[in-house]
């Protein structure tokens, strides 16, 4: 069962993203952006499921409310090859209120746990929900027990709790992410209340310390949100032997960089762009001394015509 996971992030966990993160620790969970149930079975988008075998384990997240239409997703979802399929009960944006998911789908816990057993009888593999802890005025400590367990009832076991309340009018998603105050107590309660479930907690988590005190504290799990995204090699490096127990050595962001060079030449034999991928390296030298060039070098090289790993080396000198 993951211990770590690195959560699902509109515009930021793309494939590329996931392969960078993947050179980082081999077993923390990564989660694809989330992707609609209609964009699959209606709009047969099928290039927002490609990923590279190395991503494993990697989870689709699927965006919906309509039964029918995840289990066809998720369908799709399992025969791709992912090893998880995710609900999405979090996501405050406009666009995905319009479609009728996201958190609003919190007011109604009968709804997600109908998709969560469609879900289930179409996938070959565990599916799992990500919530909030309640939206608007939603009483969290009321909420919460309900929600759990008539969507446990479904067959779902695994939870990962963003332990902040979606405000779905009046504040922007940047601003859900960060206004709305966290209660990590709350979620700390309900896996008290549901020992069965295996919960993970998510939400302003920004170090491996804080990740162990809650693992410590009886969480069965871990999701890491921007942070390992702006700094992953602080999260990731040495995540497979603090929080995993695996006797590797830590990786190391100078190898990483290095293993990023073949994909990314096979990115543009395929008629990508070099700025595509290199947008997801920036923070990979954050807080250590040449960050600011390697930033910049990546920032301004790499949307140039015909930029190539080339620039990724020279952006690597300015690190010392």
């Amino acid at each position: 069962m993951p211990l770590l996971a690195v959560a699902p992030m509109m515009d930021w966990t793309d494939r590329h993203c996931r392969f960078l993160h993947r050179q980082l620790s081999r077993h923390a969970l990564l989660y694809t952006e989330m992707v609609t149930a209609p964009a699959l079975v209606r709009g047969q988008a099928m290039h927002l499921l490609d990923y590279s075998a190395a991503e494993h384990p990697v989870a689709l997240q699927l965006g919906g409310s309509d039964p029918a239409e995840l289990a066809k997703a998720a369908k799709l979802g399992t025969e791709a090859g992912y090893d998880e399929i995710n609900l999405n009960v979090g996501c405050p944006s406009d666009r995905v209120q319009s479609g009728t998911f996201g958190a609003v789908l919190m007011k109604d816990p009968g709804l997600v746990a109908e998709c969560c057993a469609a879900l289930i009888e179409a996938s070959a593999v565990e599916v799992t929900v990500k919530c909030r802890i309640g939206v608007d005025d939603q009483v969290p400590q009321e909420v919460m027990p309900e929600f759990l367990a008539r969507v446990s009832a479904s067959g779902v076991s695994r939870f990962a709790i963003h332990a902040r309340k979606a405000w779905l009018e009046g504040l922007s998603p940047k601003e859900n992410r960060e206004i709305p105050p966290l209660d990590y107590d709350l979620v700390l309660a309900m896996k008290g209340m549901f020992p069965a479930l295996h919960l993970s907690i998510n939400g302003g988590i920004t170090s491996l310390d804080q990740a162990q005190a809650f693992l410590d504290a009886g969480m069965d799990g871990v999701m890491f949100g921007r942070a390992a995204y702006h700094q992953p090699a602080e999260i990731l490096c040495s995540a497979d032997r603090r929080i995993f127990g695996r006797g590797d050595a830590d990786s190391t962001v100078r190898t990483a960089v290095h293993a990023m060079l073949p994909y990314i030449e096979n990115h543009l034999a395929g008629g990508g762009r070099l700025h595509q991928v290199t947008r997801h390296m920036l923070g990979l030298f954050a807080g250590r001394p040449g960050a600011r060039g390697w930033r910049r070098t990546l920032s301004e090289g790499a949307v140039r015509e015909g930029a190539g790993p080339e620039l990724v080396l020279e952006a690597l000198a300015c690190v010392t």
